[in-house]
């Protein structure tokens, strides 16, 4: 297993634990040097909070915490493509490079929508551009968002 499989199985598992805790299947870890520094979950519904995503809510909490706001040393690695506002949260914390398992034309397609590929079209018209993959684990991230939105409807 590689690094990028081993983070993303990391995401993953928080994506599972969101939903335990009444959230949508949403997870990011934030990685440093071969380390996790910070790892957060979807907290729409506990935290009262709709931009409360995993992401956003993972940049917003490291940076409050740690007053480090360039982030171009850090990898965040999401278990599904972030959405246009968490995109452009990683834009302005110049995130180094994002990795997510099921991208959000994946997602939309369980949701019976067309969807997009929200990190690409937000950083290709963004002054700062991070590098990205998708497709880590797709399978295993696709299993959980299947597992939940068949019975629960997005947002």
């Amino acid at each position: 297993m590689n690094q990028d499989e081993l983070f993303m199985k990391e995401a993953i598992k928080l994506a599972k634990l969101a939903v335990d805790h009444g959230n949508e299947p949403f997870g990011a870890v934030l990685v440093k040097d071969g380390m996790i520094v910070y790892s957060n979950e979807n907290q729409i519904y506990s935290a009262t909070d709709p931009t409360f995503h995993a992401e956003a809510g993972l940049l917003r909490r490291f940076c409050e915490e740690t007053h480090i706001t360039d982030l171009h040393e850090y990898t965040l690695y999401s278990s599904c493509e972030p959405c246009f506002m968490c995109s452009g949260a990683m834009v302005w914390t110049n995130l180094g490079r994002l990795v997510f398992g099921a991208s959000n034309r994946d997602l939309c397609n369980l949701l019976g929508e067309e969807g997009s590929s929200c990190c690409e079209i937000v950083f290709e018209h963004s002054h700062h551009k991070p590098d990205f993959i998708g497709g880590i684990l797709r399978d295993e991230s696709l299993s959980v968002l299947a597992s939940y939105f068949p019975h629960h409807t997005k947002g």
